[in-house]
């Protein structure tokens, strides 16, 4: 998973290395996104009887940081991107990771813990927007695929660091207060991205798109041989040419350009297709379920670690996928693993309550955490960093990623109650029905962008004012 680049050894040793470090600092937003969204499931465990939550403040405290939080920040990061910059962007959404987790950690009533979430959520959204974009901006095209799953990777790590110390606190610390330590450690990482991206640059397009040229090339000369930043940025100074004209009219172009909404729409879809496998039911609200299978609370929240162990793995088996298998295939083989598991599920939980059935639970949900992040989770977020042109990018990102986040919290708030009324087996059959729909969105609309430029994909998409479904690569 080396970030190389194609040049002599000491260049492209040097180029490597800025990229490693370009991408490890940036993508701590996804680490604070995947931390942040899986400490609750844990810290619910305690902040239920501290805060005197009922069943409705419970779903309000996990869905707060969704939605409104995250799906208004998605909505926000996507102009602000555009506006201030992606570099900018993510310093302002270090700053709303800091605030939102130093106000949960220190919550005296649920309507402050509400508010700090939806801070919180802010963060989330504009990152989840922000990171992507930055990533596939500044990777060399042969590295873009890699790169930016590599948020994804630190997203299922956040999460994964969250299930490991809400147990470790747990054990260590016998306080019925220590859900505020496991809310505000967030504070740390958010801080090292502050730190961190005031060392790094701004993105090559946004540059160029702003008549910023030299400071484009410059950009480009760091991470690339001289022929591919020459290459690159002539590619750039053209597609940014046309996209100057654009900018700042994007209802216009969407309504004169069907490729353009069409392209949208499959943003959407995409946003929409990720949530509704259910992932999130697992991330905040395996401790829960497992709990009510017949395991203790200590048991269950050492268990729920198994689950943020396989997102990790499959998820750095998905991106070494991604080098050799197209989008298009990786995502028809996730939602055909998707619906198996989850019919599974739904199986075993016809069967009487003991602790050989509990594990048996744990391991179907471990399989279908794996065909989620080595397939889907991949490639939604990557896909969502590729198809959009230039002059409405941020913009469409931010409405897809807004919409990603509301089906999120419709979801996340819906579980519960869906289960209780459906119970274990009709809610995950449900979802059975959903991926199988999903599948055949995949298959009839998600084009391949395997193997080209972001300029070459719009040109494509432009030229033959269509999504080509099957484009070679």
């Amino acid at each position: 998973m080396s970030l190389h680049t194609s040049s002599g050894a000491k260049g492209g040793s040097k180029r490597g290395g800025y990229l490693a470090r370009l991408t490890v600092i940036s993508t701590l937003g996804g680490l604070l996104f995947g931390y942040d969204t899986g400490v609750i499931s844990g810290a619910l465990l305690y902040m239920n009887d501290s805060l005197d939550m009922n069943a409705v403040e419970e779903a309000t405290v996990v869905s707060a940081l969704l939605f409104p939080g995250a799906a208004v920040g998605a909505l926000l990061g996507g102009r602000l991107a555009d506006w201030l910059g992606r570099r900018s962007t993510l310093l302002v959404c270090a700053l709303l990771f800091f605030v939102g987790a130093i106000g949960c950690a220190i919550a005296p009533t649920v309507e402050f813990m509400v508010l700090a979430r939806v801070i919180l959520g802010l963060g989330v959204g504009a990152a989840a927007v922000t990171c992507p974009l930055y990533l596939a901006e500044m990777a060399p095209s042969h590295l873009r695929g890699r790169m930016v799953t590599i948020n994804e990777l630190m997203i299922v790590t956040g999460q994964m660091l969250a299930f490991a110390i809400n147990a470790l606190l747990d054990a260590l610390i016998q306080d019925t207060e220590v859900w505020r330590t496991m809310l505000g450690i967030a504070s740390v990482p958010a801080l090292a991205l502050l730190a961190g991206m005031l060392l790094l640059p701004e993105s090559p397009r946004w540059y160029a798109i702003r008549d910023r040229l030299s400071d484009s090339r410059r950009i480009l000369d760091l991470s690339r041989t001289p022929e591919e930043a020459e290459k690159e940025f002539n590619e750039i100074v053209a597609s940014a040419g046309t996209a100057k004209k654009e900018r700042g009219h994007v209802w216009r172009d969407l309504k004169a350009n069907p490729w353009m909404r069409k392209l949208l729409w499959i943003g959407i879809g995409l946003a929409t297709v990720q949530q509704a496998t259910g992932i999130n039911t697992v991330n905040y609200y395996a401790p829960t379920i497992l709990e009510k299978s017949g395991l203790g609370v200590s048991a269950s929240l050492v268990a729920t670690i198994g689950v943020g162990v396989t997102s990790v793995l499959t998820t750095i088996l998905g991106i070494w996928l991604l080098g050799f298998v197209g989008r298009r295939k990786m995502l028809i083989i996730g939602f055909s693993g998707v619906a198996g598991s989850q019919a599974l599920l739904a199986i075993v939980f016809l069967l009487p309550q003991s602790d050989l059935v509990s594990y048996t639970i744990l391991g179907a949900m471990m399989l279908f955490v794996a065909f989620v992040q080595c397939f889907i989770g991949t490639c939604v977020w990557l896909l969502l960093s590729e198809i959009f042109p230039m002059a409405i990018r941020g913009f469409a990102m931010g409405i897809a990623v807004f919409v990603l986040w509301t089906v999120n919290a419709a979801i996340s708030f819906a579980f519960p109650i869906v289960n209780s009324t459906l119970g274990s087996t009709g809610t995950f059959a449900l979802f059975v029905a959903v991926n199988l729909i999903s599948l055949g969105f995949v298959w009839k609309f998600v084009p391949e962008t395997k193997g080209r430029s972001l300029e070459e994909l719009e040109s494509d998409f432009r030229v033959h004012n269509e999504v080509p479904v099957r484009a070679t690569a």
